[in-house]
């Protein structure tokens, strides 16, 4: 075990002084936060503690409690899961009928997930937000959680004959997937914005998963 003492300036000028020691693949410093070198972690570990990560980000857009979550470690490995998974079940139509392949709506879907969260991110950018801009696509990536179980209900829901009371249950559960992911992607940005101006970073987001949201509404099997 090799003990390395360190010395180095911060972004303010200030001195700091610390201790590091290194033991095997983990290095750890005075200020009790641990650093790990995954240059020599096996493949495996590495992805089942991404797989991990991404999972304590999905619990924390299900249950929006604590602000800081989805901010302090942001990837973007959620979106794309999320993205994906929403862009293959709402391609093209079921219908023997229909050439299509379903490749435009399948791009659609990628289309309106990622460049509505970069124009999102923009205006909040713009409005003066404190808040990086890939932090915010992941912030408004994650939150598509409620929006994608609700696709799932509305596709379950769609096995059976299609009434009006069927379609107003999908449109109930579309809204409350849609309102939900809205609450959570405020919870998460709100503090991000400027006290005046915070309706105007709002309302872009708000439409961003009502978007969405009418994408699961509308797809029908036919």
């Amino acid at each position: 075990m090799d003990s390395t003492k360190l010395e180095m300036y911060d972004d303010v000028g200030d001195y700091v002084e610390g201790q590091m020691t290194v033991s095997g693949n983990k290095v750890t410093n005075n200020t009790g936060k641990p650093d790990f070198n995954t240059l020599d972690e096996p493949i495996w570990d590495t992805i089942l503690r991404d797989l991990k990560a991404v999972g304590i980000k999905f619990l924390h857009v299900l249950f929006p409690k604590e602000k800081k979550s989805l901010l302090k470690d942001w990837d973007l490995w959620g979106p794309l899961l999320l993205c994906t998974f929403m862009a293959i079940v709402l391609q093209g139509s079921s219908s023997a009928d229909d050439t299509n392949d379903g490749g435009p709506e399948f791009a659609q879907t990628f289309f309106i997930v990622w460049v509505g969260s970069m124009i999102v991110t923009l205006n909040s950018k713009l409005l003066g937000g404190n808040i990086s801009f890939f932090q915010s696509v992941c912030v408004l990536g994650y939150c598509l959680l409620p929006t994608a179980f609700a696709l799932i209900a509305c596709r379950i829901i769609l096995l059976f004959e299609q009434t009006n009371l069927l379609f107003f249950i999908r449109f109930t559960v579309s809204m409350v997937g849609f309102g939900w992911a809205t609450y959570a992607s405020n919870t998460f940005l709100g503090d991000s914005q400027k006290p005046g101006r915070k309706l105007l970073a709002v309302y872009p987001i708000c439409l961003f998963y009502f978007i969405i949201s009418w994408l699961v509404i509308s797809h029908t099997n036919t």
